[in-house]
C-alpha cells in the first residue's frame, strides 16, 4: 500500500500532471480506485499524501464530500433541526430531503468549484464519495463539474472500481458491488503512466 502512494505522489508532483500535459483536450479529473474494504487504512495515507505534497510546495484543496455537505447544512441552519428530527422523518423523506440538498448542479459543485479556485491551488483531492452515497453519487457529481473551470487537476478517490468494459466503456462500480454507472471523461490513476527518461 505504502509503494501505491509513494507511486501517486510521484505522480501528482510531477510537473506533467500539475500542467496537465498528454490530456488531448480533456478535462484534468482523474480517478483512484480503491477497495472498500480498505477505506481504514486508505483515509490516513490520502491525507498524508495531501500533506506531503504541501511539503513539496505544492498547494492543494482537500475536500471530503461528507464535510462539505454537512457544512453546507449547519450554514443553511438545518443540520441541528435534522440531528433532532431525524426520527420522525421515514427513511425515503430523509433520503429525499439530504438528495434535494445534495443537489450536484446548485449546490455540492458550486462549492466544490470555490474552493477549488480559491488563489494558488494547483490540485484537488476529493474523498468522501462512500459517505455520501445514496444522497450524492460520483458519476453525477463528475457530469455536473464538467463544464465548471477546470484551472487544476481533480483526483476523486473512489470506493470501488473504475474500468473499461467492451461495448460499454468506462463504468464507476462504488463498492465494486453496485451497478455500474457509465461515466467517459475521467482518466484511471492506476493506468497513468510517467514518461521514462
Amino acid at each position: 500500500m505504502n509503494q501505491t502512494f509513494d507511486r501517486l505522489f510521484e505522480i501528482l508532483s510531477s510537473t506533467r500532471f500539475l500542467r496537465m500535459e498528454g490530456l488531448a483536450n480533456e478535462v484534468p479529473i482523474f480517478i483512484k480506485p480503491y477497495k472498500v474494504e480498505d477505506e481504514e487504512v486508505i483515509a490516513p495515507m490520502i491525507r498524508s499524501l495531501g500533506q506531503r505534497l504541501k511539503a513539496a510546495g505544492i498547494k492543494v484543496a482537500e475536500i471530503d464530500l461528507f464535510t462539505l455537505l454537512l457544512e453546507e447544512l449547519k450554514n443553511d441552519g438545518l443540520l441541528d433541526d435534522l440531528i433532532r428530527d431525524e426520527a420522525t422523518f421515514g427513511k425515503e423523506e430523509l433520503l429525499e430531503t439530504l438528495k434535494n440538498y445534495a443537489d450536484s448542479r446548485t449546490r455540492v459543485v458550486p462549492r466544490l468549484v470555490d474552493v477549488m479556485q480559491q488563489s494558488g491551488n494547483q490540485m484537488t483531492l476529493i474523498t468522501g464519495v462512500g459517505h455520501v452515497f445514496p444522497f450524492l453519487r460520483a458519476h453525477t457529481l463528475l457530469d455536473s463539474i464538467q463544464p465548471a473551470m477546470m484551472r487544476h487537476p481533480l483526483v476523486m478517490f473512489f470506493p470501488g472500481e473504475y474500468q473499461q468494459m467492451l461495448g460499454v466503456g468506462s463504468q464507476l462500480r462504488l463498492f465494486g458491488s453496485l451497478p455500474a454507472k457509465g461515466y467517459y471523461r475521467a482518466f484511471n490513476l492506476d493506468h497513468y503512466q510517467l514518461p521514462t527518461s
